[in-house]
């Protein structure tokens, strides 16, 4: 069985535990993402069709939300805090030096394809910003310097 077939069964598996639920598409898209890393292209008229949905309503919630993705992911995400409390802390300045450092912007992924640089909104410890969210890590207190030792570490393993 082809890698597509793998996905597409397990795409099947996903419609089947929640097509019949109140608001299926939500839950169908995280288990989709948690399962396959994104949410392919060619799942959305699979899903429109089993939630008897336009593929435009399917492609609307995929794109309007930023936690869905419609590309594998990078090895590694980085995720900058840019709530208010972070900002009131460096983090416009944080997320400059980060941009500079990895070669792309926010959305974007390294110019060496291995890190995917996200913004969030509140990660929880809004008195020891800036924060930052590398992989599953979260790190408090992040200035420019320590960045760099923590994108340097990812880098090394």
């Amino acid at each position: 069985m082809t890698t597509q077939q793998q996905a597409r069964t397990q795409l099947q598996a996903i419609l089947d535990t929640h097509r019949h639920e109140a608001g299926a598409l939500l839950p169908i898209l995280h288990a989709l993402q948690d399962t396959l890393g994104h949410i392919p292209d060619w799942s959305v008229a699979d899903i429109a069709q089993a939630l008897n949905l336009s593929r435009a309503e399917v492609h609307g919630v995929i794109t309007f939300y930023h936690h869905f993705r419609t590309s594998p992911p990078a090895a590694h995400n980085l995720q900058i805090c840019q709530a208010e409390a972070c900002q009131a802390r460096g983090s416009r300045e944080l997320t400059a030096h980060a941009e500079q450092a990895l070669g792309c912007g926010l959305h974007g992924r390294s110019g060496s394809h291995d890190l995917d640089l996200q913004p969030v909104y509140c990660l929880g410890l809004c008195a020891t910003g800036p924060n930052i969210m590398l992989d599953d890590k979260l790190v408090s207190r992040v200035d420019a310097a320590r960045l760099d030792r923590l994108l340097n570490s990812v880098k090394e393993s």
